[in-house]
């Protein structure tokens, strides 16, 4: 079970930005909880990805504080804030198509100088039985839904305390999507860490999610438990 609401693994506080002089965010506060999985939401184009590129540190903010198991990491670089336990995989995945699956999967510990765990990789390949069939299979040979698998196992290996998966459904065959869902609740069930998840399918955030917010227009229109999401709030706020 997720962990009582007055804690926190992850606080966003007051956070404002904007990109080419039009304000993006206006002031978002979220409060994730230890070993949960919170699901943001929204239309496209209200502010879903901006969060998080402003919180992993690859966009600037205007003001805002970032809070990790209630350490400031707000002033900290990307690389710094990954250190310190995000774990990031972005729209797209952002594999490298000509390297085997064995060097995706490794690059990011072996350009931190990190040593590989033996535990941590068998735990990867029990999630995605795939990355171990495909080890030396260029990257770009792969499926999108094993190169999104693959993305998740690469952000694993770095022993997040947060896990940030943006859009981990968009353009994925079904039967990946039910693997990917089942990864998540073992990960939550492990309790190493929680997960902050960017998703546009409703159903995989209401059989996933503990807690959600949805943005409109840059603020946060809708929060609290997933059992609150109401019809009402879906056809508000969700609905096209």
């Amino acid at each position: 079970m997720p962990a009582t609401l007055t804690e926190e693994n992850l606080s966003i506080s007051g956070l404002r930005v904007s990109i080419g002089g039009s304000a993006i965010l206006r002031g978002i506060d979220l409060s994730i909880r230890p070993q949960s999985v919170f699901c943001l939401m929204g239309r496209n184009g209200v502010g879903k990805s901006t969060t998080l590129k402003a919180l992993t540190g690859l966009y600037p903010i205007d003001s805002g504080k970032f809070e990790l198991q209630g350490v400031d990491i707000t002033r900290l670089g990307s690389a710094d804030r990954a250190r310190a336990g995000l774990g990031y995989v972005p729209q797209g995945r952002d594999i490298f198509p000509l390297l085997t699956v064995e060097e995706n999967l490794f690059i990011g510990l072996n350009a931190r100088g990190w040593k590989k765990d033996p535990a941590e990789i068998d735990r990867i390949f029990t999630l995605f039985p795939i990355i171990k069939e495909f080890l030396h299979r260029k990257g770009g040979m792969l499926s999108g839904g094993q190169q999104q698998q693959l993305a998740i196992g690469r952000a694993l290996l770095t022993k997040p305390k947060l896990l940030i998966l943006d859009e981990p459904t968009e353009g994925i065959q079904p039967n990946i999507i039910d693997q990917i869902g089942d990864a998540i609740k073992m990960l939550r069930a492990e309790g190493k860490m929680s997960i902050l998840l960017v998703e546009q399918y409703l159903d995989f955030c209401k059989e996933l999610g503990d807690d959600f917010a949805i943005l409109e227009r840059g603020a946060v229109a809708a929060s609290g438990e997933m059992a609150a999401l109401s019809d009402d709030i879906v056809r508000e706020f969700l609905t096209v």
